[in-house]
């Protein structure tokens, strides 16, 4: 029987591709609210016996948990095989420690809810910083995915010769990887942080690739300060062409306009959320890892019946 994938909003741009991808249904979802704004969900499809999969989008976080954890309560009630959760953008790990007393940990508060209620999780480059792998908080298998193989495509398919730029040493992974696939050169800013929002760049050696286009290399954009100090250093050393990648464009505060109003030829970001330019497709790297997670069923759903 083809697993059921469920989309929580309709408008998931990796909702089809996955479901052709992964040979899967596509679900059927009514989600909607009540005037006081409490979460109405009816699920459409036959459920019974079924391994499900739900895709949401958890870059706006608070206002879609909720909803997320009564459909998975739903979908067990209807008597689900099993869940699992494909978040490609993976919230709640920026407080990864408590940096003042009294702030609350979050990162690992969101593991063990996830953990309480899902089988298993997919999701894509989520930001690792202190926590180095999702086994350190998440108790139910949790696979991270790369995105560098789907940026190198769209790098290998220039027609003209391309320096990979880091923004900061967080970037390296990212543009090592995609340097890997596509021979390009890198080079690797020094950033050092001003204030909340105020970041100082230097690239080192950028003079013997002034013919090259610049394509910048980013996990996460959000405010975009980085990346816009990053493009002022490029134009300062000589640079034309300036492209910029990122896994998940996220864009906060008008910064999808400031960055191309900086002049940015080229600004694409993955599928991971919904947005102009989010067109870089993970189902080529997503899918495989959710075959290989369904693979090794689980009694969860029979455990939670029986509570």
């Amino acid at each position: 029987m083809k697993p059921l994938l469920i989309a929580m909003n309709s408008d998931l741009p990796l909702f089809r591709p996955l479901c052709e991808a992964l040979g899967a249904e596509a679900g059927a979802l009514e989600r909607r609210r009540f005037p006081d704004g409490e979460t109405y969900l009816r699920v459409l499809s036959t459920v019974k016996g079924r391994r499900c999969i739900v895709l949401a989008n958890l870059a706006n976080p608070d206002p879609e948990v909720p909803a997320l954890l009564f459909l998975v309560d739903t979908l067990r009630e209807l008597g689900a095989a099993d869940v699992g959760l494909v978040a490609p953008y993976l919230c709640y790990m920026r407080q990864d420690r408590r940096f003042h007393p009294g702030e609350a940990v979050t990162a690992p508060s969101f593991a063990r809810l996830v953990s309480a209620y899902f089988d298993w999780l997919a999701c894509a480059d989520p930001h690792l910083h202190r926590i180095h792998r999702l086994d350190e908080v998440y108790s139910i298998p949790a696979t991270a995915v790369s995105a560098a193989p789907v940026l190198a495509d769209w790098v290998a398919r220039r027609n003209e010769p391309c320096l990979l730029v880091g923004p900061d040493a967080e970037s390296r992974q990212w543009v090592s990887t995609v340097a890997e696939h596509t021979g390009s050169p890198i080079t690797v800013g020094e950033k050092r942080r001003l204030g909340d929002r105020t970041v100082e760049i230097t690239f080192a050696g950028l003079a013997r690739f002034t013919g090259h286009t610049a394509v910048l290399l980013d996990d996460v954009i959000s405010s975009g300060h980085t990346i816009l100090e990053s493009v002022k250093r490029l134009r300062a050393a000589g640079f034309t062409q300036i492209d910029c990648l990122t896994v998940h464009g996220l864009y906060a505060e008008g910064a999808q306009a400031k960055l191309r109003e900086a002049g940015i030829r080229h600004l694409l970001a993955s599928n991971s959320i919904p947005g102009t330019g989010n067109s870089l497709d993970l189902s080529p790297v997503l899918a495989p890892a959710i075959k290989k997670l369904l693979e090794n069923p689980t009694n969860r759903s029979e455990e939670v019946a029986k509570k």
